[in-house]
């Protein structure tokens, strides 16, 4: 794929946004624990990022998939990880199946506000006890008349403590597993919707991240996105574009960590000569360089795949794998070149180890993805 002069000036405004509106605020976010995303929301708006393949009637940009992947890798340079995926969250996981799905009056009330920021939207689906296996969930919505009533709850909601409505996933019927699931817009000001509590995390500290409790929570039928009944199935498809951003974020992280390890290493200078000298420190980064080309070079072959409308669940599934991985080697190696500053707080680097664990955790762990790779090569996993 090549990218035109088009796809260079959108990546302007978009680091023109992250050098401006976050990075200057990213330490005050990370060390109080969230960010004020009513506030940011609307001016990550003005640049088009929260509805860049959305339809203009709802605000949207009507741009293909690659600007998406774009954005994507400028969201991975932010100073804080936290803030990223926040806003990757609204725009390729809360948001996805509304947009294809929805009904033209679920756009008007929940799709156009969260395209232009003034709503902040997340999504519902990992409970307690049943982590990955989405097919097992207990949250259940009872239908009474013309409403749903929704009793459960989520764990590990991204902007769930801002969020003015969430993208539910709820069994709606007593077929099991994945039969009889539904996605529905739960918005969170409906009585009995309840922040139980926020979740102190090992990293991404700038987002909020939290418990959700319902207990008979009575929303419309009309809110249903989609088909009654085959929510889980849109889930499934909702979480291969959030696994791809996923996979083009990591490239802009690992972009920029190496780009700030190799200044040091030039600028460092141990016994008389810089650090970067060293045979091993200059192949080692060198080295992480070009898996992380390779990473980019797989993106955008999935993103060729995905504008032709074909089946990327194998290479969203490659790419997520293979994303959470080198992350997880750029920022273990960039502390280490780092030494001992590299292990304190006012360092960039452990800032970037901490929130570089998640991405093999956090929208389908890598052993899932392993999973959904062995059985697509045909091995009973």
């Amino acid at each position: 794929m090549r990218l035109t002069e088009d796809h260079d000036d959108f990546r302007k405004s978009v680091r023109h946004f992250v050098d401006t509106v976050v990075n200057p605020c990213a330490d005050d976010w990370e060390r109080d624990g969230a960010f004020p995303a009513h506030d940011v929301f609307p001016k990550a708006a003005e640049v088009g990022l929260l509805g860049i393949e959305y339809d203009p009637a709802y605000g949207g940009l009507g741009a293909d998939h690659s600007y998406q992947m774009v954005a994507c890798e400028e969201l991975g340079r932010m100073a804080s990880a936290g803030v990223s995926m926040a806003i990757g969250v609204q725009s390729m996981m809360a948001t996805p199946s509304l947009a294809e799905l929805g009904t033209h009056e679920q756009k008007v009330a929940f799709l156009a506000p969260a395209i232009a920021g003034e709503a902040v939207a997340a999504i519902a689906v990992t409970e307690p006890d049943t982590g990955s296996d989405v097919a097992r969930l207990r949250t259940r919505a009872r239908r009474d008349g013309g409403d749903w009533v929704v009793s459960g709850r989520k764990m590990f909601i991204t902007n769930g403590a801002q969020a003015d409505w969430v993208c539910l996933l709820a069994r709606t019927s007593d077929e099991g597993g994945y039969r009889g699931i539904s996605q529905i817009v739960v918005p969170t000001t409906t009585p009995g919707f309840t922040v139980s509590r926020t979740l102190d995390k090992l990293g991404n500290h700038a987002s909020d991240t939290a418990e959700i409790v319902l207990e008979d929570v009575r929303v419309p039928v009309a809110n249903t996105i989609g088909e009654v009944g085959r929510g889980f199935q849109q889930q499934m498809q909702q979480f291969v574009i959030e696994r791809m951003s996923a996979a083009y974020t990591t490239v802009g992280q690992c972009d920029r960590a190496l780009e700030q390890t190799r200044r040091f290493v030039a600028e460092r200078s141990v016994f008389g000569t810089p650090l970067a000298s060293k045979q091993y420190v200059a192949f080692r980064l060198a080295e992480l360089q070009a898996k992380v080309d390779l990473l980019r070079s797989h993106n955008r072959e999935t993103c060729e795949a995905r504008m032709a409308r074909e089946d990327i669940t194998r290479m969203a599934s490659v790419a997520k794998l293979t994303a959470g991985r080198l992350v997880r080697e750029v920022a273990d190696t960039c502390l280490q070149f780092h030494g001992g500053m590299g292990y304190v707080e006012e360092t960039w680097t452990s800032r970037f180890y901490r929130d570089a664990r998640l991405a093999s955790i956090g929208g389908g762990a890598d052993e899932v993805m392993l999973q959904v790779l062995a059985r697509l090569d045909g091995l009973p996993a």
